[in-house]
C-alpha cells in the first residue's frame, strides 16, 4: 500500500460520503481488484460508523499512514457533512478480526436499514458485522417474489433473507444455521422490523444432520443457499454443495424456485449451472441477479454469484451474462 494509493483511497471516500444515501452501503470495495495497491482494503457506511477493513497486513509505514489518513477524514466537510459517529479499522487477517475505533468512542452494536428494512450489527466483536452489502439485490428479489411462499433459508447467519421475504408476504420461513448466536440475532431482527416470529421457524443444526427437520416443513416453493465457501467441520464448497442440489427435488412445490449463491472468487457461475444440471436436472437455469454497482469487479465471475433456477416450464437462458455485461 503506496502513498499513491493512499491518497487515491482518501479521494475515493471523499467522493463516496458525498453521495451516500441514508442507509447502509459500501463506499470503497478494493477487493474487486480495479484500483492497483487497494486490493486488500473496503470500506462500508453504515448510517453514521465507517467501518474500514484490512484484508492483509500491510507493513508498519503504510499502516501508520493508512490511520494518519483515515483519522485526517474528520477535518473534511464530506465528513462532517454526515455526522458521523465513528470511524473504525478492522484487521480481518488477525485472529478474532481486533478492531480500532480511530474516531469516536467504542460501540458494540449498532443500527442500520436497507430498502426500509433495520437491522442490529455487532461492531468489533466478530470477523463479519451481521449483514453482508453485496447481497443486497438478493434480498430484494426475495422479497419481491416471497408474498404466499413458503421459503426454505440455508445457512441463515442473521436471518437477512427471512427478514426480507416476511416484508414480501411469506407465509412462512424455516431459517437453518449452525451457529445458534446468529439465528438469535435473527429472531431479533425480525422483531427489530415489527415482524412477528409466528410465521418463522429458527432450526440451530448442521444441515447435513437435519435432513428429517427440514423435510418436515417442506414443501417449499422457495429455497434460498448462500453458503460459506467453507465452515469447518461441516462445509466445504467443492464437496458439499452437491449434496444440497441432489435433495431440493424433495423440497421443492411444483412450482418452485431456488436461489443459489456463491462468493468464493475462484469459483464461476458454471460451477452452479453444470451441478444443478446433474444433480436436479428439473430445475432450470432462469439468470445471474445483478450485484450492486458499488461491487463491480475486474473480473465479473469473480464477485458475488446469485443465480436463479426455477422447477417449472424451461426458462433457460442461452448464456448467463455477467453482471457488467448486463449494464453494457
Amino acid at each position: 500500500m503506496t502513498p499513491d494509493a493512499i491518497g487515491e483511497l482518501r479521494q475515493h471516500l471523499l467522493a463516496a460520503l458525498d453521495t451516500a444515501p441514508d442507509e447502509a452501503r459500501r463506499l470503497f470495495h478494493g477487493r474487486g481488484r480495479r484500483w492497483p495497491g487497494l486490493e486488500q482494503i473496503t470500506a462500508d457506511w453504515l448510517q453514521g460508523l465507517l467501518l474500514v477493513s484490512l484484508f492483509r497486513a500491510p507493513d508498519a509505514a503504510a499502516l501508520d499512514a493508512l490511520r494518519t489518513m483515515l483519522t485526517g477524514l474528520a477535518a473534511e466537510p464530506a465528513w462532517q457533512r454526515k455526522t458521523p459517529r465513528a470511524l473504525v479499522l478492522q484487521h480481518r487477517y488477525l485472529a478474532d478480526s481486533p478492531v480500532e475505533f480511530l474516531l469516536g468512542e467504542p460501540l458494540a452494536e449498532w443500527l442500520v436499514s436497507e430498502d426500509g428494512l433495520r437491522f442490529r450489527l455487532d461492531i468489533g466483536r466478530k470477523q463479519n458485522c451481521g449483514l453482508f452489502l453485496d447481497m443486497r439485490y438478493g434480498r430484494r428479489w426475495v422479497r419481491q417474489q416471497a408474498a404466499g411462499q413458503r421459503v426454505l433459508n440455508l445457512f441463515a447467519y442473521t436471518c437477512g433473507f427471512s427478514v426480507a421475504a416476511i416484508a414480501g408476504g411469506a407465509s412462512q420461513v424455516v431459517n437453518l444455521d449452525m451457529a445458534g448466536a446468529a439465528l438469535a440475532r435473527g429472531r431479533d431482527n425480525h422483531r427489530l422490523n415489527g415482524q412477528s416470529v409466528e410465521r418463522v421457524t429458527f432450526l440451530a443444526h448442521e444441515l447435513f444432520r437435519s435432513w428429517g427437520k427440514v423435510r418436515k416443513h417442506a414443501p417449499y416453493d422457495l429455497v434460498i443457499i448462500d453458503p460459506p465457501s467453507f465452515q469447518k467441520g461441516s462445509f466445504v464448497l467443492g464437496r458439499d454443495y452437491r449434496k444440497i442440489l441432489r435433495r431440493l427435488p424433495e423440497l421443492l412445490s411444483a412450482h418452485g424456485q431456488v436461489l443459489a449463491c456463491v462468493n468464493d472468487p475462484a469459483v464461476g457461475p458454471g460451477f452452479l449451472i453444470d451441478a444443478m444440471a446433474e444433480e436436479a436436472p428439473a430445475l432450470h437455469f432462469v439468470e445471474r441477479l445483478d450485484n450492486p454497482p458499488e461491487f463491480a469487479d475486474a473480473d465479473p465471475d469473480a464477485s458475488l454469484k446469485a443465480l436463479v433456477f426455477s422447477t417449472g416450464a424451461a426458462r433457460t437462458k442461452a448464456a448467463f451474462p455477467s453482471p457488467s455485461e448486463k449494464q453494457a
